[in-house]
């Protein structure tokens, strides 16, 4: 007989929910009762990949790009470490969302005072719109490579895509998750694809698995690796991965809500596992291609498209490698305007009309992109990028932390706390996280960067 598990909340929180997170959507996927593993796993199959797109959004390009074409393949162990270490905080994210019943923005809001809230509300805003910056000019610099369109139109038009959602959502919340895995497909496809036309060395690409203590000792190569790590983990990942997953129907008891994390880690290590596929085909696509070829230089995501049709000699690598750029873009974007809702609902609980909501968070950031290209043209794109990833650096530890706090309290999880072991993983995981966004920005602020 199943164990229930109290309907009040631990005494650990300070209060009862007023609302549900997300509760347009929230239990809206049903889990079919008495399955079997695989039609259980495909039920629960879907938030994994919302959260994944921002592990390969236009912000991780240049470094990847960058990466492959100075180092070769060197590092693709910093991608791979990366990777895992994204996997252990999604399933944190996860596992807060399913046994406490909050997302991470409501824990915040139940845990501490109303100043504190507030200010990490603002912090969290600040940072989805820097990322939601970053998409924007990714997706308007895709339409330029592709159709030539300027990129001050460009960036007017990924303001479609808040309609895209809303119509989608009211859908229901699948069909959202199936543009999302689509786009996703058709960045993969377009990266296996280039990966042939590329052809790269087999060997020296699984030992550039390998960790290598010469990553330390160079300092440009450090830092760019800096770059691949420090900007990993998304934080506004970590409250909508905690949203999401409510969104199916499971019960609560206490082997169904085991059930239910133990199917959305997998869905999560999964979807991220695409992830680090797509990050590293950047990766090897550069090394094949611009490494060792006079080309070590190229780090802008123009010059590799302009580069890439005439050494590898067909312009469907230039067109595919713009058309998963345009993907990569539109799919950060829509989970960028779902995280919006989140976290503003979860924690200062104000509720406004969804598409209000996406509209003022796509505004924060088209504003300042059109601005910035109007007064200094489309070079003014590059430096715009990197401010987005410095203020995202800054808000990250404000998310890791919590979250890690959150998870590893036995009085807020009761028998869903972290065990000892996965405590001391993810604190370690957290300030090394921490300690690498403080380096790369007192490198951003003091040199620019080493090399």
């Amino acid at each position: 007989m199943a164990t229930e598990v109290p309907a009040s909340p631990p005494r650990g929180w300070r209060q009862t929910l007023e609302t549900k997170s997300l509760p347009e959507v929230h239990g809206s996927v049903a889990i079919p009762e008495g399955a079997g593993f695989w039609r259980k796993l495909f039920a629960f199959a879907g938030p994994g990949y919302l959260v994944a797109v921002g592990y390969m959004d236009p912000g991780n390009w240049a470094t990847d790009l960058a990466g492959g074409a100075r180092y070769g393949y060197t590092l693709l162990s910093v991608i791979m470490l990366s990777n895992l270490m994204a996997i252990l905080l999604q399933a944190l994210s996860a596992r807060l969302g399913i046994a406490s019943g909050r997302d991470l923005a409501q824990a915040c809001r139940d845990s501490y005072s109303r100043p504190v809230t507030i200010v990490l509300w603002l912090l969290c805003e600040v940072a989805i719109a820097a990322c939601d910056l970053a998409e924007v000019i990714g997706a308007a610099i895709a339409l330029n490579l592709l159709i030539g369109l300027p990129l001050i139109w460009g960036v007017c038009l990924t303001a479609l895509d808040v309609l895209i959602v809303l119509f989608l959502q009211h859908r229901g919340f699948r069909y959202v998750e199936a543009l999302v895995i689509a786009l996703i497909a058709l960045i993969a496809g377009s990266f296996a694809v280039e990966l042939w036309l590329s052809r790269p060395d087999a060997t020296a690409l699984a030992v550039g698995f390998i960790p290598r203590v010469e990553i330390l000792r160079n300092p440009s190569m450090l830092y760019i690796a800096i770059g691949i790590l420090g900007a990993t983990v998304m934080p506004h990942n970590l409250y909508l991965h905690s949203s999401i997953v409510q969104t199916r129907k499971y019960g609560d008891t206490f082997e169904e809500k085991r059930e239910a994390i133990r199917f959305a880690s997998i869905d999560s290590a999964v979807a991220l596992m695409f992830a680090l596929f797509i990050n590293a085909a950047i990766l090897i696509m550069a090394a094949a291609t611009f490494h060792g070829t006079g080309h070590q230089d190229v780090a802008e995501i123009g010059d590799a498209y302009q580069l890439l049709s005439p050494l590898l000699g067909t312009t469907m690598a230039s067109v595919l490698f713009a058309v998963a750029l345009l993907c990569s873009g539109q799919n950060a974007t829509l989970t960028g305007t779902l995280a919006g809702q989140i976290v503003m609902e979860g924690f200062i609980n104000l509720r406004i009309r969804p598409w209000l909501r996406r509209l003022v968070t796509r505004l924060i950031a088209i504003v300042p992109a059109v601005i910035v290209i109007a007064i200094y043209g489309d070079a003014g794109t590059g430096p715009l990028i990197i401010l987005s990833q410095v203020v995202l650096s800054l808000q990250l530890p404000f998310a890791v932390f919590p979250l890690v706090m959150f998870t590893g309290d036995p009085h807020k999880m009761g028998p869903f706390a972290n065990p000892a072991w996965v405590k001391m993983l993810a604190w370690t995981v957290a300030v090394i996280i921490a300690a690498l966004n403080v380096y790369l920005l007192y490198q951003t602020f003091t040199s620019g960067g080493a090399g």
